[in-house]
């Protein structure tokens, strides 16, 4: 029952998120807007986020998990109400920082409701459930976006989010309340961050900041892509879709693909795989090629979040796991921040083609860090079967 509760609060509010970042790119270059007006647009999201994540999971620890989620839900409605009711750039920078807070509660009490929830044996599946839910919503937020785009307006895309976010925030009341044991030592941010000395939580933390930060790179520089190509914003939704619709069928076989090769491998073989994807991608303009190679990129980035969050829960302090899943997201904010404003500046310099060049060898270099971060053997097997 709480799985299922999670999920639809998941799948919902991701369908809202996914049918307006891209929305929000094409409105943003409808207003006139450069690739790096876009780029410092796309990092507004994660501003507040990188600033409130830890303290967000402290609170779900703190005062249970439930009321976090419905003020986050509460959240992500008002994000969409503003660009809706004013149509200008600053009301789309006001509507990311208010989405960007809302979802870092939302995300860290959700996955904290689940790592509570679940045992150790089936921790794997429930995290990848909800990889599923979060691929769900990725993949019909950006149809839902380019067709009413396309066919109606960009404010209507607004208005329809605002109806879909009233589901997770009915099934906000449905989330039980836990409240872990309080600790005996107040932790403090630079408690927080010296986490990061469990070097099997650092290696988590790094692929799963490496691989949001590039579905946000593809989901703000795409469609600009694209439209250089005279792709329509249909098809753009399209194949942002097909993306999540990889991640879906890859997340359903990832317990089993992990038990077959374990979680190192399967890792680093998923980040080369989206790496080099990203690297093609310039390299075409047929629609079906850059279809497909966004279902690879999907296979690669769909693999790195379900295993970061299963490996970061299971390397947390029992009584600071919803602090280490917030620390978990500060980092994963902090890429997605930091590389916009670097690729903004990079597209604006050289061109949008050299976005995907640059961010596929960030890809395969990072692979290099996971590898030389492998868990000892005892560990790696604890886990594997966990």
């Amino acid at each position: 029952m709480t799985l299922r509760n999670v999920m639809i609060i998941t799948f919902g509010f991701q369908t809202v998120i996914n049918l307006t970042r891209p929305i929000i790119t094409l409105y943003a270059l409808h207003m006139g807007s450069t690739a790096f007006d876009i780029g410092i647009l796309t990092a507004s999201y994660s501003l507040l986020p990188l600033i409130f994540a830890i303290q967000a999971g402290k609170i779900a620890d703190k005062v249970g998990d439930r009321l976090p989620i419905l003020l986050g839900s509460l959240g992500i409605t008002i994000g969409m109400l503003i660009p809706f009711m004013f149509a200008s750039m600053w009301s789309l920078y006001v509507s990311q920082f208010i989405v960007g807070l809302a979802n870092v509660f939302l995300v860290v009490s959700l996955q904290n409701v689940l790592g509570n929830t679940a045992s150790k044996e089936n921790r794997d599946y429930y995290f990848s459930m909800f990889g599923m839910a979060v691929a769900a919503g990725a993949l019909l937020g950006p149809l839902l976006g380019g067709y009413i785009s396309e066919h109606l307006s960009y404010t209507t895309a607004f208005l329809v989010s605002i109806f879909i976010s009233f589901i997770p925030i009915a099934f906000s009341f449905y989330i039980p309340v836990v409240i872990r044991e309080k600790q005996q030592k107040k932790s403090t941010i630079l408690s927080s961050i010296g986490l990061l000395n469990i070097s099997i939580l650092r290696k988590a933390l790094f692929s799963s900041a490496l691989v949001l930060y590039s579905k946000d790179i593809f989901i703000a520089y795409f469609p600009l892509f694209a439209k250089q190509n005279h792709i329509s914003e249909f098809i753009i939704g399209w194949i942002i879709s097909i993306q999540a619709l990889a991640m879906i069928i890859v997340r359903f076989i990832l317990p089993k693909l992990t038990n077959f090769l374990g979680r190192d491998r399967i890792l680093s073989i998923s980040i080369i795989v989206a790496g080099v994807s990203f690297i093609l991608l310039p390299f075409t303009e047929n629609v079906i090629i850059l279809g497909l190679l966004s279902c690879l990129m999907g296979f690669g980035l769909g693999c790195g979040q379900p295993l970061s969050m299963t490996i970061t829960y299971n390397a947390s302090p029992k009584n600071r796991t919803g602090e280490v899943l917030g620390l978990r997201l500060s980092t994963n904010r902090l890429s997605q921040m930091i590389a916009p404003v670097f690729f903004g500046l990079v597209g604006s310099w050289v061109g949008v083609i050299s976005v995907f060049f640059i961010s596929g060898a960030f890809l395969l270099g990072g692979t290099l860090f996971v590898k030389s971060g492998k868990d000892k053997p005892k560990a790696s097997n604890h886990l594997n079967h966990s």
